[in-house]
């Protein structure tokens, strides 16, 4: 049985204009591993690099020479819990303070404004009030006890842009009361809506609201507003809500560093901002802000006023656009900078004053979104120099958002989980033996050299792969000891259009080695690249991931083609010469990158439900096991692997087809394709910015990319669509996949254009 969704086509031929309401389309595309062949063979992406080894399916054979345990790098000294357990939200996206009180007040994406008393284990959620609008940001008035006025941004996140659709709106709590009267809603402020839309508000120390605004654009800063002060993009703006001038309903600042200047916005604070998420003051009014970067760079910057953070001109202190016009101040460089091996969407924090962890006191302690990852650091002002910068802890939570307490205790916001955690000391660990630093050291194969996999180890193969520059790939599942598969669990958060995944004992791992012709299209030259596992690691009492924990490596092997040897944490580069007639000279250059660990993390997520090929859609195909061809799904039931009965007959399971396969319907090769590249990312809290999801399981209809108005700008296209049926050169998604630079998809883990994945696609456009 396949998906009727994407069957016959048929919501596709319909010429549906969708306005889906993108949120920054920020990694459009992220997972995507695009890129492609160089006039190879349809085999080359496919085929594992030799004939098919005997497999026995007549009985199980237990995998107990397992070596992988631990962690091959110092494990983080602190780990995350649940601070209110009684409570979750909605796609939280703001965590603010009651001046005065012991509450916090939390906003949803969708508008609703909750609060609840800052109490750990009784705290309920009471409602406040529901704008029935994006919203991205929230502040309490200074005097909120007296004048219960609270601020939220809300957004009409609608293509094409809004002039007026990002705003500030007052409301007022009736004294005496919990909740806010809608009709008290008075619009403060607006800007333009369109994509980095900002949001961030904070009161300072000086009673002044301070709000973020982001470029407006989508990608490399489009409408180049960073370094213009004519408008109110691209800054962190400064206004005086207490004492409105006549024509507003806010004052300008008298001491705001633009006022009386010609050609500028008087009230712009500082600019050169792309998107910073998010920024909040320290106890001696220090103004920090985690600014997100586009290529390759995720930033914290002190603000000060009239400061200038280079955008788009530069990225963080790196050259992004070094010909544009530079604004009337000089370029601050950040305090940090993390590279997209580390981080790849920070979220700004505070620092730390509480006395829960008193060894952080003085700690700007901040996160990333798309990671889980929390680091901190302290700085000399004096010296004017970060100090004791380091990973704090690691994890798989979407950190969305920082707040901070009455007593400097801080929290954050898992935007997926829908929960408010904090920080705790992570417990003793254990004695282990040391990770294994080479390949043939896991227990993972007999022979590592010739790539003869240990007893127990279960070869299998995919109905539509993910692109990898050409690579042909052997998988192998170690599941240790008699351990049992979990069939089709529905593992949390659910992806809404997401399918069951499976849920595996501890300890297992996925093994799949890439290996490449040197010459083009001639096997004998081929050469193994790495093997990359992802290893299970079950945390006792950490309850809050789901026990759904994975870890991704990667063994880089020698030129000797006997071993791999782990690469660094960091991730490296290789540059190969593949000999290829139809390049310049009968050479051409490839650069094959080894990911670190936290790119591994990007794409196998927890929505994404971590390992991608191993699934009901990409296993249900017959596979040779060297000498019986069977169906993998019942080799699997007949080996015992699973825990349970199957539900149901294999024949009534969904399945993806080869997207490669000319004989195959066009429509269902193309939403193979764009499932089995795409959806990791481009479903619902994936990682993947926008709006939209790819998943197959979906209509077309309802995917959100038909008719859609890109965000991240239009690359000259005239009336462009993320998907414009009949007209494959109006469709961004098809013109990304041919991009090399700026724009092009995936961010990471692709140099090389898919031709046969661009023609299915093109080809499926055209019908």
């Amino acid at each position: 049985m396949r998906w009727t969704a994407f069957r016959s086509g048929t919501f596709f031929r319909q010429e549906v204009a969708l306005r889906v309401g993108l949120a920054t389309l920020g990694l459009f595309l992220v997972g995507w591993a695009l890129s492609a062949r160089q006039e190879s063979p349809a085999a080359e992406s496919s085929a594992p690099s030799g004939p098919a080894k005997p497999f026995d399916l007549e009985k199980r054979i237990p995998w107990t020479s397992s070596h992988i345990q631990g962690s091959p790098d110092p494990l983080p000294p602190y780990t995350t819990q649940v601070a209110f357990p009684k409570l979750r939200f909605d796609e939280p996206l703001n965590l603010a303070t009651a001046p005065g009180s012991d509450r916090f007040f939390v906003a949803e994406r969708h508008g609703k404004v909750f609060s609840f008393a800052n109490r750990s284990d009784t705290a309920e959620k009471e409602l406040v009030l529901d704008t029935g609008k994006v919203t991205y940001g929230l502040a309490l008035h200074p005097k909120f006890q007296e004048n219960g006025y609270f601020y939220v941004v809300n957004c009409t996140d609608m293509l094409p842009p809004d002039p007026v659709g990002t705003r500030v709106v007052r409301y007022q709590v009736p004294r005496g009361q919990s909740k806010a009267d809608p009709a008290s809603a008075t619009i403060v402020l607006t800007w333009p809506s369109g994509g980095h839309n900002g949001g961030c508000m904070r009161f300072g120390p000086d009673g002044m609201l301070y709000i973020s605004t982001g470029d407006g654009s989508g990608i490399a800063d489009e409408l180049k507003t960073g370094q213009d002060l004519t408008d109110l993009l691209g800054s962190i703006l400064r206004i005086d809500v207490d004492h409105p001038d006549a024509d507003k309903k806010y004052g300008i600042p008298k001491d705001n560093p633009f006022v009386g200047q010609s050609n500028a916005r008087p009230e712009i604070y500082a600019y050169g901002i792309r998107q910073m998420w998010k920024f909040g003051f320290d106890k001696a009014g220090t103004l920090w802000a985690g600014e997100i970067g586009q290529d390759l760079w995720e930033t914290i910057h002190i603000v000060v006023p009239g400061g200038n953070y280079g955008w788009s001109v530069q990225e963080g202190s790196h050259p992004f656009r070094p010909e544009r016009k530079l604004g009337p101040s000089p370029i601050i460089s950040p305090i940090v900078e993390h590279h997209h091996v580390d981080f790849r969407s920070i979220t700004g924090g505070f620092v730390y004053t509480g006395s829960r962890l008193p060894e952080l006191s003085g700690t700007y302690i901040y996160g990333d979104y798309d990671t889980g990852r929390i680091w901190g650091f302290k700085y000399d002002k004096t010296a004017k120099k970060v100090t004791e910068h380091r990973e704090l802890a690691d994890g798989i939570l979407r950190i969305v958002e920082w707040g901070q307490d009455a007593a400097g205790e801080m929290y954050f916001l898992d935007h997926i989980g829908g929960q408010i955690h904090h920080l705790v000391k992570a417990p003793e660990q254990t004695a282990k033996a040391p990770f294994p630093r080479k390949l043939s050291e896991t227990g993972l194969f007999a022979s590592t050299k010739d790539l003869t996999p240990a007893p127990g180890l279960v070869p299998y193969s995919v109905n539509s792969q993910l692109w990898s520059d050409g690579a042909v790939k052997d998988r192998f599942l170690a599941i240790p000891g008699s351990g049992k598969i979990e069939f089709e669990v529905i593992t949390y958060p659910p992806s809404p259009g997401a399918l069951p995944g499976y849920r595996f004992p501890n300890g297992t791992v996925a093994v799949k080695t890439f290996s490449i012709d040197l010459k083009q299209g001639n096997p004998a030259s081929r050469k193994r690249l790495e093997t990359r596992i992802l290893v299970f690691e079950q945390i006792p009492g950490n309850q809050e991931m789901g026990d759904q924990v994975w870890q991704g490596y990667t063994y880089v092997w020698n030129d000797e083609q006997t071993d791999a040897v782990l690469a660094d944490k960091n991730g490296q580069d290789v540059v190969l010469k593949i000999k290829d007639a139809s390049a310049a000279g009968g050479v051409r250059e490839q650069t094959w990158h080894f990911p670190s660990r936290a790119q591994c993390s990007m794409c196998h997520t927890v929505s994404s439900r971590f390992v991608l090929g191993i699934n009901t859609l990409q296993l249900n195909k017959d596979h040779d096991y060297g000498g019986k061809v069977m169906n993998q799904i019942a080799a699997w039931e007949k080996l015992g692997l699973f825990e349970k009965p199957l539900p149901k007959p294999i024949k009534e399971m969904p399945k993806l087809v080869d997207y490669r396969d000319p004989h195959a319907d066009i429509t269902d090769r193309a939403r193979s394709y764009l499932h089995s590249n795409c959806s990791h990312c481009h479903m619902k809290w994936g990682g993947g910015n926008a709006d939209f999801q790819l998943l197959v399981s979906l209509d077309l209809k309802d995917t959100g990319i038909v008719g859609t108005p890109p965000a991240h700008g239009a690359f000259g296209i005239a009336q462009p669509a993320i998907l414009s049926p009949g007209h494959p050169e109006q469709s961004l998604l098809l013109h990304r996949m041919k991009l090399t630079g700026l724009g092009r998809m995936p961010h990471i883990g692709s140099t090389v254009v898919d031709k046969e994945g661009v023609s299915v696609i093109e080809a499926w456009l055209k019908k």
